[in-house]
C-alpha cells in the first residue's frame, strides 16, 4: 500500500505546477479527481491483468483513450434534467435544492446546486421550461411550460 501512495505523491508533484496554474480552485479540483480516477482504473487493470475495451465493447487501440472502460458512468446532470422533462415531474414548481434532492434520492447523483443552475436556466432560456421567483423564499422554480 505503501508503495502505491509514494507513487501517488511522486505524480502528483510532478503535475502539481500544471494543476496550481489554473486559478480556479474548482477547476484544480475537477482535473486532479480525474486524474486519479484514471491512475486508480489503471490500476485495477494492472493488478486484474485485464485489457481495456472502449465504450462500445471493442478491443481498446493504442490510440484511443477509454481509461474509464470497465463500468458505465452515471448519467451527468444534462441528461437527467432532460430526462425529467419528459415527465410529470415539472408539472409543479421545483427549486433548485428539490431537484438536486430528487436527483440524489431517485439517481444516485449527488448534484451540487451550482451544477444544476446552469442547464436550468440554459432549458429556460430554450422555453423548455419556465423559471419564476417564489413568493416564499424570492428563489427561483422552474415549471414545464
Amino acid at each position: 500500500m505503501s508503495k502505491h501512495i509514494e507513487k501517488l505523491k511522486k505524480q502528483l508533484t510532478e503535475i502539481s505546477e500544471v494543476v496550481n496554474s489554473f486559478k480556479s480552485e474548482a477547476v484544480q479540483l475537477k482535473i486532479i479527481d480525474r486524474l486519479l480516477d484514471v491512475l486508480v482504473e489503471f490500476d485495477k487493470t494492472d493488478a486484474e491483468g485485464t485489457e481495456l475495451f472502449n465504450k462500445k465493447g471493442h478491443k481498446r487501440d493504442e490510440g484511443d483513450n477509454y481509461p474509464f472502460a470497465q463500468g458505465r458512468k452515471k448519467p451527468g446532470a444534462t441528461k437527467i434534467l432532460n430526462q425529467l422533462l419528459s415527465t410529470d415531474f415539472f408539472s409543479t414548481p421545483r427549486s433548485i435544492s428539490s431537484i438536486a434532492t430528487y436527483c440524489k434520492d431517485n439517481f444516485d447523483s449527488d448534484f451540487k446546486t451550482s451544477e444544476l443552475s446552469g442547464i436550468l436556466l440554459k432549458l429556460a432560456n430554450e422555453n423548455k421550461l419556465k423559471r419564476e421567483r417564489s413568493n416564499d423564499n424570492n428563489r427561483f422554480e422552474y415549471v414545464a411550460l
